[in-house]
């Protein structure tokens, strides 16, 4: 295979507004005259002001909100705004929240102007597929880090009903703005902050852990963010440490773990996530937890595939500099392992109390999803995905 950058087009419009008390800064950035919505998920953003802040720094504006946004955002909550803005005229949205209220904003911005139906935005035997091709304006107050998704095209959308977790994208559904403010993320628990820490860092590996193409500058971008989620990792979780430049970074890496910066001219391979959201669909686990499940399983059974970026991750990531190659390897994964368990997250399925019952509904619904041709090269097949699953008992 030949060892050179793919070409590639790269485009991101968003605007970052980053640091202490940006959110006061609003009203100069959304346009006045537009009718405000904001978005949110549960009750956080109330119990802890940032909705207040918001409303207050929009003063003078017409705004109206939509609460009840789930931290795996459904088809049919978002339908129910999208009718929402269709009967009251909102011609501007701000989602106040995580990924998965931003991930919801995207959704109802696309839906509001789609010609046709909807869900045939998605795929995966769900809909049609179709291209987005408009979207209505919109912008984030980000208040947990994790996916990137307050500065990228991409959003995951859970249908309840068909136990599907579909994603789609479009240049149209990029932010127009984001603002990070890194004390928003002192109101957050543990477990929430040990699945940003967790989600970042395998969307990094998902664009780094494939083969090589000689693309020097992504493989250093991509090992530095992980580094500074390993070095970083453990403190962030510590709920009470209200450290603002530890936060700080941790907000930063995230974004950057997932704004396309790191995906220029390199394959990528996207099976964690597309097997773990099939975990959270039928078993309701967390999505950072399933990914820290499957990544290992994965790694150990696509080792031969992936043999020259995972030696290059054990000896520049990890700094593995004894033993043969293989062993190298191993050490790299069973390093990632421990990692993931300092932050209170499983490994395996008996670590949430599910055993080899979950194997074939899991291969079922990758079929039943069309996610038959996985990797970065396609060639992970359902046998394949089965091997992993099982990998991962």
């Amino acid at each position: 295979m030949q060892n050179e950058i793919n070409n590639f087009t790269y485009y991101n419009p968003t605007k970052i507004v980053f640091g202490k008390n940006r959110v006061p800064e609003l009203d100069q950035l959304i346009p006045h005259g537009k009718k405000v919505l904001i978005t949110y998920g549960g009750g956080s953003v109330v119990k802890f002001g940032t909705l207040a802040r918001v409303k207050a720094a929009l003063n003078g504006y017409e705004i109206g909100e939509f609460g009840g946004i789930e931290a795996n955002p459904t088809f049919e909550t978002a339908m129910k705004a999208v009718e929402l803005v269709q009967k009251e005229g909102y011609d501007f949205l701000l989602a106040v929240g995580g990924g998965s209220v931003i991930d919801a904003t995207k959704f109802i911005a696309a839906a509001v102007p789609f010609d046709g139906d909807p869900i045939d935005i998605f795929g995966g035997g769900i809909g049609k597929r179709l291209p987005v091709t408009t979207a209505l304006p919109f912008a984030t107050v980000l208040t947990l880090p994790a996916t990137g998704s307050e500065m990228n095209a991409g959003s995951v959308i859970t249908f309840k009903e068909k136990q599907a977790k579909l994603s789609f994208g479009s240049p149209f559904v990029f932010p127009q703005f984001s603002i990070l403010e890194p004390e928003i993320t002192y109101s957050l628990p543990e477990r929430q902050l040990a699945n940003g820490v967790i989600d970042a860092f395998v969307h990094i590996i998902e664009q780094y852990l494939t083969y090589p193409v000689g693309a020097m500058v992504q493989d250093r971008f991509a090992e530095g963010l992980l580094q500074t989620l390993i070095e970083i990792g453990p403190s962030i979780i510590d709920e009470t440490n209200h450290d603002y430049n530890l936060r700080a970074n941790f907000m930063w890496t995230a974004t950057n773990a997932l704004n396309t910066v790191l995906s220029p001219g390199v394959p990528q391979d996207w099976a964690s996530h597309d097997m773990g959201h099939e975990i959270t669909a039928l078993y309701q686990v967390d999505h950072a937890r399933t990914l820290t499940i499957i990544l290992p399983a994965l790694l150990t059974v696509r080792k031969a595939e992936k043999w020259g970026k995972l030696l290059q991750y054990a000896e520049r990531v990890w700094h593995i500099t004894t033993g043969n190659d293989e062993e190298k390897i191993d050490a790299a994964i069973e390093k990632t392992k421990t990692f993931f368990e300092r932050l209170g997250a499983p490994t395996s399925f008996k670590d949430i109390g599910l055993g080899e019952e979950v194997i074939e509904p899991l291969v079922a619904q990758l079929e039943k999803h069309e996610q038959t041709a996985l990797s970065e090269r396609g060639d992970q097949t359902l046998e394949v995905s089965r091997h992993i699953y099982r990998q991962a008992l």
